[in-house]
């Protein structure tokens, strides 16, 4: 007996996995990339790999993390998928990076659907929540709070990448991407993960907080 431990995500399928590589569909466009945790064999040959894939990372002989895409005619290096979940309605956009990342991690899902319905709940009669977002990597927890009419102050890693959404493009593309959002204030800023409350938020707006959404933990240096 199986059990499907993620939600339904229509634009995003697991094709196969093993032999440390996993091949992804999402949308229109399926991926091969590495997955060091893939030590089992895959379950389809290596001739249906590359005729499936429209995408594959090559990683780079002189570093661990780095690589290229090597992609099929008319496979675009950035596109968008879409995810739904009762009143959500989130719209994506994909990248292909130099160190194998696309934009999102579909597994997150369950965590999006959670922080959608939480902050329904927590807006009750008030018209809506407050969230800070301490680490703002690909947007996808903020979307989800966005999509349930929170509103929000996003603080992007210094020292890391932001795969998804760019600080200055959050705003608008939130509120484009989220069905039912409210017209709340959005704030974003930059600070290092480890300072939780940089300067950039504004000081009246953080009594009451109703709750911190954590999109990844990172250990400070």
């Amino acid at each position: 007996m199986q059990e499907q431990l993620t939600p339904d995500f229509g634009d995003y399928e697991l094709i196969d996995t093993g032999d440390f590589e996993k091949l992804e569909r999402f949308g229109r466009y399926v991926t091969r990339r590495p997955e060091p945790q893939a030590i089992w064999r895959r379950t389809l040959s290596e001739e249906e790999w590359r005729r499936t894939a429209d995408a594959a990372f090559l990683r780079d002989a002189r570093s661990d993390e780095r690589g290229e895409w090597r992609l099929a005619p008319k496979t675009p290096d950035r596109w968008t998928v879409e995810y739904s979940y009762r009143g959500m309605r989130l719209r994506m956009r994909l990248g292909l990076t130099s160190f194998k990342h696309v934009g999102i991690f579909p597994e997150q899902a369950a965590n999006w659907n959670f922080i959608y319905d939480e902050c329904r709940k927590l807006a009750g009669d008030s018209g809506g929540a407050k969230v800070l977002n301490l680490f703002a990597y690909t947007g996808g927890a903020t979307l989800a709070a966005r999509a349930a009419g929170a509103e929000l102050v996003v603080v992007k890693d210094a020292h890391g990448p932001g795969l998804n959404i760019l600080p200055e493009e959050l705003p608008e593309f939130a509120l484009e991407s989220c069905a039912g959002a409210a017209d709340g204030p959005c704030w974003c800023c930059v600070a290092p993960c480890c300072c939780p409350f940089p300067g950039c938020i504004p000081p009246d707006w953080l009594e009451p907080v109703c709750a911190v959404a954590v999109e990844t933990l990172v250990e400070p240096e």
